[in-house]
């Protein structure tokens, strides 16, 4: 069931909505389309992290090793 409401956006939230809504709908009014698309996407994402932190865990990581693997991913990113 469909509802309808307001939402204040900011300018470039907009602009990259009316962008989104061009490029895959080909008009700009379908704005409330992609903002649906994009919120369940955001929605159904969170569930799954979250159900991914509060699952069981099969492996243990020591703090110290943590942040050495941190530490070398960050380095790797760096570089690139």
């Amino acid at each position: 069931m469909m509802k309808r409401t307001t939402v204040l956006l900011e300018g470039e939230v907009y602009d990259a909505l009316v962008k989104e809504s061009l490029e895959k709908y080909r008009n700009s009014k379908a704005i409330s389309k992609v903002l649906n698309e994009i919120v369940k996407r955001t929605l159904t994402s969170r569930g799954r992290l979250s159900k991914l932190l509060h699952a069981k865990k099969f492996a243990y990581v020591d703090e110290k090793e943590f942040e050495k693997f941190r530490h070398e991913l960050s380095q790797s990113v760096i570089e690139r």
